[in-house]
């Protein structure tokens, strides 16, 4: 009898390659069918109308592209924590500090938006309100978690850590089985709701397709549309513990964003036939009407208006368990970002350290102890959307950069999967993260720059006591700061804000032309940024340290 091959890590007992296909398929599935299917159709119809299908299918198409961009970049390099990773070997510690920084960021908050989105859900219920309230409903703190809720978050935080420890392969297992029920109720929710109710008038109803022109089909974007999208990456931050990355990690992907696209797009289509017509017949406002559904209880008030009640018992359930599931693998995909950043001289090796299953213990407390922490500020799920979207769309930006550069300075290497239309698409995939960040607006830039300088004081700490060459990191990464400068002055005086149909009142780009501005400039920050990545010297040997993790065959099976 024979252990599964293992990444050493003289800090522990190494990375084990145990999760197969179909467990890094259902994790990114997972995390792409989360708490985002029970509000996202709904935002989405008050932000863009009917053409709320044309948001869907855009982001769709762009994420799609990132996706491709992930498919070559983990099959090529299968490590850990592979979002910052790549940068890290193409641009060196600075930018690959910075893309997992902002991963950890996103993946870390995840985890509790999601157990905030189930309580909710769970306290839209009369019978919980009345016997096991959860939430204030009154007074300065409406919407936040009382005693009881904070309690109840507390547990379902230690719950998820605790799956986590047991095991990659225990945790993709579980997130199998939880994947398999998620996707199956909005499947259901899909086919049951569009027998019982749907209105083709609908769909040019309350100002027609587009009541709020193509302002509205852009600003729907970060308004949760792209969160709910969001997650396809997430069997890449499983790479490190794949049996055979090379083979499985890009159809995994692939099919993650397939699937999911496509059954939120079908969601948002069946959501604005089946609202009662007299609801939507002056405009987008309320498509629920008189129902006045909670964000969290959007499908669940729509089951019970077209007289499904048996459904609606069916979402409330779902209403926990998709959340859930999301969360349990966020909580890994945080430990494993913040594993990989131990890796690094510049952060705590503690970070890096795994038992002898192969399990990165601290970094996954870590995620726990901040987890629970997050409770306290941030009252509700909407609150912290556009804000999580904003990172994923600065790790998002890392991953065409890194791949050009790459391709460049690493061409010699075997590559299993390549992107069709590279030239192409990765600019466009880069492109594709600037405009993201641009039409969350500039309440959610300025955030994200501050939570990124921040990141910065940590990593100067970290080189001033590690003795680190500063001014060798600082080359390869010269173009980060004129970037996000650029894009923060660009959103600053744009056209979006981050409120449903928010046009901001200051904006000195006319429509289109800010698109226009902010694909020229992305184009030249691409461009630039691929040129400054380090000597092909360089990039060999940063690869050359994580090359036990991909590069030894004995790493790419497993024994009998």
């Amino acid at each position: 009898m024979s252990n599964a091959p293992t990444t050493e890590n003289p800090r522990g007992g190494g990375l084990q390659r145990t999760v197969g296909y179909y467990g890094l398929m259902f994790v990114s599935l997972g995390s792409i069918i989360g708490s985002g299917w029970l509000l996202s159709a709904l935002t989405a119809s008050e932000t863009a109308g009917p053409a709320s299908i044309v948001s869907w299918m855009l982001a769709v198409i762009m994420l799609t592209v990132l996706a491709l961009v992930y498919a070559e970049l983990g099959a090529t390099y299968p490590v850990a924590g592979g979002t910052g990773r790549f940068p890290y070997f193409s641009h060196g510690p600075l930018a690959g500090f910075v893309a997992g920084w902002a991963s950890w960021l996103q993946a870390v908050m995840i985890a509790p938006i999601e157990i905030l989105g189930a309580i909710a859900y769970a306290n839209s219920l009369s019978s919980v309100q009345h016997h096991f309230n959860m939430i204030h409903e009154t007074g300065a703190s409406k919407g936040l978690l009382n005693e009881r809720g904070l309690v109840v978050a507390a547990i379902a935080m230690v719950i998820f850590t605790l799956m986590n420890l047991a095991g990659a392969k225990f945790m993709a297992e579980s997130n199998a089985i939880v994947v398999i029920w998620k996707t199956a109720i909005p499947l259901l929710t899909i086919v049951v709701i569009a027998s019982l109710s749907f209105h083709i008038g609908n769909f040019h109803a309350g100002g027609g397709f587009m009541p709020y022109g193509i302002h509205g089909v852009f600003a729907a974007l970060p308004l949760g549309v792209v969160f709910a999208l969001q997650g396809f990456e997430q069997a890449v931050q499983l790479a490190g513990e794949a049996r055979d990355p090379r083979r499985d990690l890009s159809r995994a992907i692939i099919t993650a964003m397939a699937i999911g696209g496509g059954i939120y797009l079908l969601l948002q289509v069946v959501f604005i036939g089946a609202v009662n017509p007299a609801d939507v017949v002056h405009d987008w406002a309320n498509p629920l009407g008189g129902n006045a559904a909670t964000d969290q209880g959007a499908w669940h008030t729509l089951a019970l208006a077209v007289g499904a009640t048996w459904l609606a018992a069916m979402i409330v359930i779902d209403g926990v368990v998709s959340p859930s599931g999301t969360g349990i693998v966020y909580v890994g995909t945080s430990a494993r970002l913040s594993y990989a950043l131990g890796e690094e001289r510049e952060m705590p090796s503690a970070l890096a350290y795994t038992n002898q299953k192969g399990v990165p213990v601290v970094s996954i407390l870590l995620a726990f102890v901040v987890g629970v922490a997050a409770f306290g500020p941030f009252p509700s799920w909407n609150k912290l959307v556009n804000v999580v979207t904003g990172a994923t769309a600065i790790m998002y930006a890392f991953a065409p950069i890194s791949l050009a550069a790459l391709k460049r300075r690493d061409r010699h290497r075997s590559r299993t999967y390549q992107m069709p239309y590279s030239h192409i698409l990765m600019p466009a995939a880069f492109c594709s993260a600037s405009l993201l960040l641009y039409w969350g607006g500039f309440q959610t830039m300025w955030k994200i720059d501050c939570a990124i300088l921040v990141g910065l004081m940590l990593f100067g700490l970290g080189v001033s006591i590690a003795g680190t060459d500063a001014m060798s990191m600082l080359r390869p990464a010269a173009w980060l700061g004129p970037w996000l400068l650029g894009m923060t002055i660009i959103s600053s005086i744009g056209r979006y804000t981050s409120e449903h149909n928010g046009v901001s009142s200051h904006t000195h780009l006319g429509e289109w032309w800010d698109l226009a501005v902010v694909i020229g400039f992305s184009l030249v920050i691409f461009y630039w940024a691929a040129n400054l990545a380090m000597p092909e010297e360089k990039v060999l040997a940063a690869i050359e340290r994580d090359k036990r993790q991909f590069d030894d065959p004995e790493y790419l099976t497993v024994s009998a």
